[in-house]
This record gives structure tokens, C-alpha cells and sequence, in this order.
């Protein structure tokens, strides 16, 4: 099971609950005191906020779960989207008070993408301003999610005490000892009767539709069985027709127990969730699954590599078939086979040694050579693929230098280990400065990789100013022609194309067609044409910066039966780019992000202005009951530094979060700008 929901909304903390109440802790750690168990890295303990997906493995009532906390940072969904990529259900936390705020939806919008059973867990029923019933409103609002209530609160803010259990109709109220065992079980508060049995019979209601045979006896007025009720509660939420919905305070220890019971219940196990699709080489569907059963043939898909302080570890989830200590395995991926040493069960930063794992499990691999992040693990004799994860691209990138001379090799061997555990982090080295180029999903991502660099492997960086990952493209057909000759003593070179360039359709990147006839340009010198005009779309005319969306036909040439050879074609198609991408009008194109604003309703105005004045455009302004969600679409580079701003004009309440849209073509103003810091660059590095 996952835990995800928006930063501060309480994930963490509810992670921690439910390992001292599973007995895999004995004293709690507060996020606040940065002391919490899964929250690990030195940077996630200072900020308060879960930056990688940590696994831990635990037991409740004979069920073993496997719990990731999930961070709910925009800058890290790369985690999310990988743990989801491996979750059989999850548990959608929520501020009680906060309700649904931004990245909550993203995270939502992943987890419907991804189709993970979800409970919801409404949190912080003990903070001033809490609405239970608000939130599950939103929820249906916002998140166009249908919560099914099974659960009411007793009493709200300071006088929050427990929960009613709709199905048992019993009251669950815990003292002010902040245990979680200190309870008592006792009949439903003579004030909440009417408003639980109103709510019961919607519970009723809803959940027999999920049978039929059930639902005819209701409607005759026979009162389906608990056994009954809770099949078909089961069955909705597999088939997400519904999400059942707590509350509680993790904090405080109250109502943890009723969504763990929950999660036993509720959610499905892994033979109950829809196969994982298997694919060929190119990753098309092939129309076979990885069954969940112990008797198939080893399926695992590596979903997280980190570096800790035990050494490598891969974390595996398991789909078909078992795992031994000692076996030996394929990855599909690099085709190279790998015998198994350690494998442990993961308890946040400690570990459990065992000698097998078998399908439905989530365990950890120690010191796994050339495995990265979506590779399959299969058995030697049955090689498969399961379905790949795809990452996005990055967005922005800052220019680093170690201090001291020595740090290059240290600073080299770390960015390696980084790479490796967050495949959205990307590493680049300019080829006309030499520098290395760190590139991420956001300000805070490239910001707490500097930090890890730092803190855990001792490199002491020079950081330069974060850029944007500006485009090229061009607006214009060209028909042209180039002609590759040299002649040296013995054999020359030579080759002909005649050739159209034109404006491809958005997002198709690099397109080659040929429609020579005749022979004029021999096929086997297609591919080297082909080589040498994709190799030239790192490097735009404009600025140097990559092309997107060209499509290139080869219409005509000529060759000479003793001179052509390959590389005399690839060199001609290179000459052809840089002569024709010039005439076909280029432009340069910047990335826009998908900004979501949460202001209160005091500030909205002066938000909205400050986005116009970053060339946002408002696409919608949803209001809420404690402030204004804003949708609209801005240039990245125009929100550098966005959060401050924010802060600042809505006095610390507003958020945001905002994630990768498109490319859209610049403005001549900023184009000019661009292009003359671009040159600047180079004189400055060419004085060095």
C-alpha cells in the first residue's frame, strides 16, 4: 500500500501510526522533531517533507503490508508515479482542515492513471478549523471522486475524541494519553444518533449495488449481513466505484486502527489486482500478464535503486513465481544474468535479512551490479518484459563546479550513484565549456541534490544560476540540396542529397522518410543520411539549443561506385542541416508550465496580477471555502523563485504546485534575450 496526499498534509506522520500500532516501532518519531522513520535522509529530517519513496514491511492482524511513504512535493512526483507503478492500493491522506489542496490532485490524477484501489483517511481532526464532511465534499468536487463515508467524528477541533463505526454502529473513543491503544469501545452519543443513521443508510445504499442479489433483498427490506456488506464494499472499492473514507488524527493517535482494519477489509491483495502487461523489445503489449501466483515463472520489476549506508540496494517488487537467496536471475533489460546474494525486508533505514520472497512481496536486493530503475528480473529459462516506466523529461538545469580540483572524480562517482536512484535527475556535460549540467524536475529537486552532494558525499559545490531547457524548431518547408566532395590522392569522397525539411506535428521529435526512386542515393546509404541529420538535432542554429519536430525527406542525390561509401553520406546530410535549418525560418520555444495556485480570497487579486505580469495565462479560478484555487499556464522561465513571491503576498498561506505542459514558441523579446545571454556565455567561457 502507498501513502501519498500533499505536502504537510500529514503522510508521514500516519506512516509512523501505523508502524507502532503494527509493533515495528516502540517509540514514535515526530516529523516535526525530524525524527520520523521513513523521513531517513538528513534532508528530508530538516525540511520536514518525504523526498524518496521509503519501503517498510509490517504485520496487522496476520496480513503482512509492505507501506511506502510517498513524498507529496510537485518536484518529486517522479517518486510517486514509481511507487504507484507498484502499489496493489493506497491510502489518499487529507488535511482536515486543508482539505484537497493542489498536489493532492496531481498525486489523485497518478494514482486514477495508474488504477490503484485507494481508502481516503481525512487527518488533523484535531487542528482549529477542521470540517470532516467539508473535506468528503471536496473530494466529490474536486477530485471527482465518489467517497464512501464509514466512519462519523466525535466532537471536532480540541474536542475531537474518536470516530463512530457506521457498519457496527459503535463509538470508538480514545483518551488524552496520545496512546493509541487507550480506548474504549462504547454505544453511539445519544446527539449523533439520527445523523449515523442517516449516514449508515447511504453506507447501505451504496455498497449493495455492487451484487445484484444483495441489493433485490435490500430493496425488500432485509438488512444485508456484515459479511455481505463488506463483500461488496470490497468489490466497489477494486473497482474504485467508490473510495471508503476515514478520519482521525494520526497525531494524536486516534482512529488509526479502524483504517488499518481497512486496509485488511478493503483493499485488494495482490492476486486481486489486474495482472501487470508484459511487452517486446519496443515496448508494445504483447498480450500476456504476470500472473500473481508462487508457481509461475519469477517476474520482479525494480522500481527504486538507492545507495545507503549498507551499500546498494534494489527495491523489487515481486509479481510471479519466487526468489531465493543464491538463485540466479535475468535482467531483461541488459540481457546479462545476476545470482542473488542478500535480500532483505526494509524497515525504513534498518533491514531484516531473509532467505526467500515470493510473488506479491516488495523486498530489497543488496549489491546489484548494472540493474537501473524499470528493469525486469525473470527467470533465466522464461526471459520477459514487463510494462516499462516512463519518466519526464527534465526542465531545468544549473551549471556545477566541485570547489577544490580534487572534487571532479569524487563529484563524478556520486552523480553516478544519484542517477542511478532517480531517473528524473539527469546529468549532461557542455560540450563547448566543459561544465557539468545538473537538470531536474524543479528549483527544490536541483536544490536538495546539491545538498546530497554536500552533506552525503563531501563534494563542495560551485553552483551556477538554474536555466531553461529551451527548444528550436523551425516554421518553414525548404527544398535544398548539398553535395559532399573530396578528392586526396586515392579514393575520394562523395555524395549527393536533394532533400525537402519541413515543420513536423507537435511532439513527433526527429522524422526520416525516403522516397528516392531509381537508385540515384543505393538504399544501404539511407540509414547513414538518416544518422547524419538526427546527430545534428542536438544543436539548434539559433542558440545551440536542441531541435524538436522536424521532418526530413530524401528525394534525390547521386553517388559514385568508387567514391560513396557511408560516412561520405552522413558527412553530407550534417553540411545539409546546418545549410537548411538556417533557411527554414527557426525558432526558439520555451517550456510552459501547468501552474496550480491555492490563495486565500484576500490575496487573489494581487496573485492573479503577479502571474499576468509573469505571462500566465488564467485558465480557471475554482472557488473554495478557505481561499481560491487558480489554474494557468506560465512560461518556466518567469517562475524562478515563484514561492517566495507567494509567501510573501499571502502572508505564508498560499501554495503551489505546477508540472511540464508543452513548448510553446517565444516572444522576439525574450527570443533576442535569450539568445544574447546565450552569447555572452561563450564569449566569456572563450576568454577563459
Amino acid at each position: 500500500i502507498g501513502i501519498f496526499a500533499h505536502v504537510d498534509a500529514g503522510k508521514t506522520t500516519t506512516t509512523e501510526r501505523i508502524l507502532k500500532l503494527t509493533g515495528k516501532i516502540h517509540k514514535i518519531g515526530e516529523v516535526h522533531d525530524g525524527e520520523s522513520t521513513t523521513d531517513f535522509m538528513v534532508q528530508e529530517a530538516e525540511r520536514g517533507i518525504t523526498i524518496q519513496s521509503a519501503a517498510v514491511s509490517c504485520f496487522w492482524k496476520d496480513h503482512r503490508f509492505n507501506v511506502i511513504d510517498t513524498p507529496g512535493h510537485v518536484d518529486f512526483t517522479v517518486e510517486v508515479y514509481r511507487s504507484l507503478k507498484v502499489l496493489d492500493g493506497g491510502i489518499g491522506v487529507f488535511c482536515g482542515s486543508g482539505g484537497v489542496e493542489p498536489q493532492s490532485e496531481t498525486n489523485w490524477r497518478y494514482a486514477n492513471e495508474s488504477e490503484v484501489a485507494r481508502i481516503i483517511f481525512v487527518n488533523k481532526l484535531d487542528r482549529m478549523g477542521a470540517d470532516f464532511l467539508r473535506v468528503v465534499k471536496q473530494t466529490k468536487d474536486v477530485l471527482a471522486a465518489n467517497p464512501l463515508v464509514m466512519v462519523l467524528p466525535i466532537g471536532i477541533e480540541d474536542e475531537f475524541t474518536g470516530v463512530v463505526d457506521l457498519l457496527t454502529r459503535k463509538a470508538y473513543v480514545w483518551d488524552d494519553s496520545g496512546l493509541p491503544e487507550n480506548y474504549t469501545v462504547t454505544d453511539v452519543p445519544a446527539d449523533m444518533v439520527d445523523q449515523v443513521e442517516e449516514y449508515r443508510e447511504m453506507l447501505i445504499e451504496t455498497a449493495v449495488e455492487q451484487d445484484d442479489a444483495i441489493m433485490e433483498a435490500y430493496m425488500e427490506g432485509e438488512e444485508p449481513s456484515m459479511e455481505d456488506l463488506k463483500r461488496c464494499i470490497r468489490a466497489g472499492t477494486r473497482t474504485m466505484a467508490f473510495f471508503p473514507t476515514y478520519c482521525g488524527s494520526a497525531f494524536k493517535n486516534k482512529g488509526m486502527q479502524l483504517v488499518l482494519d481497512a486496509v485488511v477489509d478493503y483493499l485488494p491483495a495482490p492476486d486481486e489486482v489486474d495482472p501487470q502487461p508484459l511487452t517486446d523489445e519496443e515496448g508494445n503489449e504483447t498480450g500476456e500478464f504476470a500472473i500473481v501466483s508462487a508457481d509461475e515463472p519469477l517476474k520482479a520489476l525494480a522500481f527504486k535503486i538507492m545507495d545507503d549506508r549498507f551499500g546498494a540496494l534494489t527495491f523489487v517488487r515481486l509479481y510471479s513465481g519466487q526468489l531465493k537467496k543464491g538463485d540466479t536471475i535475468l535482467n531483461s533489460a541488459t540481457g546479462k544474468t545476476e545470482r542473488i546474494g542478500r535480500m532483505c525486508e526494509m524497515y525504513a533505514d534498518d533491514r531484516i535479512e531473509i532467505e526467500s520472497a515470493q510473488a506479491g512481496d516488495i523486498i530489497a536486493i543488496v549489491g546489484m551490479k548494472n540493474v537501473q530503475t524499470g528493469h525486469t528480473l525473470c527467470d533465466v529459462k522464461h526471459p520477459c518484459t514487463l510494462e516499462a516506466m516512463v519518466f519526464p523529461e527534465p526542465v531545468i538545469s544549473i551549471a556545477v563546479a566541485p570547489k577544490d580540483k580534487g572534487g571532479s572524480e569524487k563529484m563524478g562517482i556520486a552523480i553516478g550513484k544519484m542517477i542511478a536512484e532517480d531517473p528524473s535527475f539527469r546529468v549532461e556535460t557542455d560540450e563547448d565549456s566543459g561544465e557539468t549540467i545538473l537538470k531536474g524536475m524543479g528549483e527544490l529537486h536541483l536544490d536538495i541534490k546539491v545538498d546530497i552532494l554536500k552533506r552525503t558525499y563531501g563534494v563542495e559545490l560551485i553552483v551556477g544560476e538554474p536555466q531553461v531547457a529551451y527548444r528550436e524548431t523551425i516554421t518553414q518547408m525548404v527544398e535544398d540540396q548539398y553535395t559532399h566532395k573530396k578528392q586526396s590522392g586515392g579514393s575520394g569522397q562523395f555524395g549527393k542529397i536533394e532533400y525537402i525539411i519541413r515543420p513536423g506535428e507537435p511532439n513527433t521529435g526527429f522524422v526520416f522518410k525516403s522516397s528516392v526512386v531509381g537508385g540515384s542515393v543505393p538504399k544501404e546509404f539511407w540509414p547513414a543520411v538518416e544518422k547524419g541529420f538526427a546527430s545534428m538535432m542536438n544543436t539548434g542554429t539559433i542558440a545551440g539549443f536542441p531541435v524538436l519536430d522536424v521532418e526530413f525527406e530524401l528525394t534525390d542525390g547521386a553517388y559514385h561506385a568508387v567514391d560513396s561509401s557511408a560516412i561520405a553520406f552522413e558527412i553530407a546530410a550534417k553540411a545539409a542541416f546546418r545549410q537548411s535549418i538556417a533557411k527554414a525560418k527557426p525558432q526558439l520555444l520555451e517550456p510552459i508550465m501547468k501552474v496550480d495556485v491555492f490563495s486565500p480570497e484576500d490575496n487573489v487579486g494581487d496573485v492573479i496580477g503577479d502571474l499576468n505580469r509573469r505571462r500566465g495565462m488564467i485558465k480557471d479560478q475554482i472557488a473554495g471555502v478557505t481561499g481560491v484555487r487558480i489554474k494557468a499556464d506560465v512560461p518556466l522561465s518567469e517562475m524562478f523563485g515563484y514561492i517566495g513571491s507567494l509567501r510573501t503576498m499571502t502572508s505564508g498561506r498560499g501554495q503551489f504546485s505546477m508540472e511540464f505542459s508543452h513548448y510553446t514558441p517565444c516572444p522576439n523579446s525574450v527570443s533576442e534575450k535569450v539568445v544574447a545571454q546565450v552569447k555572452e556565455r561563450k564569449a566569456a567561457e572563450a576568454k577563459k
